[in-house]
């Protein structure tokens, strides 16, 4: 299941009038970035951690070093090399205003590669973003630029290609391009939920409704609520015609065959990719690995081009029976539909009013005895009863500060205060850092003392403590000393006990050497800079982690 950001061709609703505003992409300008036809594994607009697919992923037949080309003529305007995200990037920029993104790369093409290398060991620093003036690297339309691969933070081999507005750097909607993918299956739908929207949609949450299909279309019985003000969600999905789970590109939503709610997935920010989280049932995402699409834009979500009059909320001035009818396209107009009928029926239940403590579009600052967050007016999506404590915690040097729990989104960044729990020394305060545990993962960084407390920033929820950490980060190697390496690389594997290594520094002979990092490890692929049959090499190895402490290691080898 996919969700959905900005639009680029959009329906307003407004005073009942339809508007429509439509760009005219170019069609069959770009051509596949790759010399086998194009299968996705996932498309523009897709559910990923905290941020919507922003391209399309192209499967490679679980293959690397595929031949990666240039969609069109242009030239090479940017490079990345980075340990997650984009692993190696090409960006090339074209005359006619757009550039396109290549990911996950294995290696550039030699002249580019080449540079890149020269400009590592210049810097004595692997990780680059290098921007290109156009005559430094032209390309031509079907011109090898790249090998694939599965660098960053790539799942397995695959081509993640983009198509970005390049004066405003939005990513736009590479399916809108016109790509010759094959596509006559409709979009699958397995769910159906209601919210009562006089509550939080996060509590008490999603009430499912029981789902038949006929054919491409869908039905359930009478949706029977005892609440005046409601909204709804699908589950939903593209199959296309490739088996993988793709995004749903539009979506309708009509009551009594009045458009309520409507999207399409056409244009994405990456200033708002993180609203993501507040276009689906973000508990549910993260509970139970299931993507459920909002039919409705919650309070503090603020996606530009974001507005109907009802913002998706059904408000129900009768008890009539009312017809729903839900409508789904891909990019090739494939359609399914969904109808059922809504109806609403007075309950005698008292309604008590919740005091929620953090409200969208309002700042919030929530102290304890020994820990204080400050929440911006971006932070929530939706109204939260925001339950913060402390608990004794005999591993760390401060309380273990609880923060609601990990199924509720934060938008953006907050400020998170913790006090120790006994008196530090200067070098015990070096050596704090603040850990967060998500419950399936954990971020360890290092924080900033302000007085006697120590901040770090944030964007998710869960479990802080401050640790004291006075272990070393190493790496390991996989050879014995002195021994010969036969194969083509040296591999080393790094540990730390807290936190992450930060930094990470190889000399060969006293000479920097380029380790690139994947993962865990570093890798150094034998090049001219260690010949065969040069004798005895002394590789220094120097780490430093989140906490500061630092370790210097030697191994020796032959090749």
């Amino acid at each position: 299941m996919k969700i959905f950001s900005k639009l680029l061709l959009i329906v307003f609703f407004v005073s009942g009038n339809l508007i429509f505003a439509q760009n005219n992409y170019p069609q069959n300008y770009f051509r596949n970035p790759l010399n086998i036809p194009i299968q996705l594994a996932a498309n523009f607009g897709a559910v990923r951690a905290n941020h919507f697919h922003m391209g399309l992923d192209i499967r490679t037949n679980s293959q690397e070093n595929l031949p990666v080309v240039a969609a069109a003529d242009g030239y090479v305007s940017r490079i990345k090399v980075e340990r997650y995200g984009f692993g190696n990037a090409v960006y090339i920029t074209h005359p006619n205003g757009y550039t396109t993104v290549y990911a996950h790369l294995n290696a550039y093409f030699d002249q580019l590669d080449k540079y890149v290398k020269e400009k590592q060991y210049k810097d004595e620093k692997w990780e680059q973003d290098i921007t290109f003036s156009p005559q430094q690297f032209p390309v031509t339309k079907g011109q090898l630029v790249a090998l694939s691969g599965n660098t960053g933070g790539s799942a397995g081999p695959h081509l993640h290609f983009e198509i970005r507005d390049t004066k405003t750097e939005d990513c736009l909607n590479p399916l809108l391009f016109g790509f010759n993918i094959p596509d006559r299956v409709s979009p699958i739908i397995s769910g159906l939920y209601w919210y009562d929207r006089r509550f939080s949609s996060y509590e008490p949450g999603a009430n499912s409704v029981a789902v038949k299909k006929a054919g491409n279309l869908y039905a359930s019985g009478i949706i029977q609520v005892n609440s005046p003000s409601i909204s709804l969600a699908i589950k939903a999905v593209d199959k296309a015609n490739q088996g993988f789970n793709l995004g749903i590109y539009d979506a309708e939503l009509r009551m009594d065959n009045k458009l309520i709610y409507r999207f399409e997935i056409d244009k994405i920010s990456y200033d708002d990719t993180r609203y993501s989280n507040g276009c689906i049932d973000y508990p549910k995402f993260i509970r139970d690995k299931m993507s459920i699409q909002q039919l409705s834009a919650l309070p503090g979500v603020k996606l530009p081009d974001y507005s109907f009059d009802s913002n998706g909320i059904i408000n129900f001035q009768d008890e009539e029976i009312h017809n729903i009818e839900i409508v789904l396209k891909d990019v090739n107009g494939n359609t399914s539909r969904l109808t059922t009928k809504v109806q609403f029926i007075k309950s005698s239940d008292k309604v008590f009013s919740s005091n929620k403590t953090v409200n969208p579009n309002e700042g919030k600052i929530i102290k304890t005895e020994n820990a204080e967050i400050n929440f911006s007016k971006s932070a929530f999506y939706d109204a939260v009863n925001f339950n913060m404590y402390e608990r004794s915690d005999s591993e760390a040097i401060s309380n273990a500060v609880i923060l609601n729990d990990s199924s509720i989104p934060v938008h953006d960044n907050y400020s998170l205060k913790i006090k120790p729990n006994r008196k530090l020394n200067g070098e015990e305060r070096d050596k704090i850092v603040m850990e967060f545990n998500y419950g399936s993962d954990k971020d360890v960084i290092k924080g900033k003392w302000k007085g006697d407390w120590m901040e770090g920033q944030f964007n998710r929820l869960g479990i802080a403590r401050l640790l004291l950490d006075n272990s070393l980060p190493s790496v390991s190697s996989g050879w014995k000393e002195g021994s010969l390496v036969g194969s083509n690389s040296l591999r080393l594997k790094g540990t730390t006990e807290i936190g992450d290594i930060e930094s990470f520094r190889a000399e060969l002979d006293e000479k920097w050497l380029r380790f690139a990092r994947v993962k865990d490890d570093f890798v150094y692929i034998f090049d001219e800079n260690c010949p065969k049959g040069s004798g005895l090499h002394t590789l220094k190895v120097t780490t430093i982690n989140t906490a500061g402490n630092i370790n210097t290691q030697t191994f020796t080898f032959q090749r």
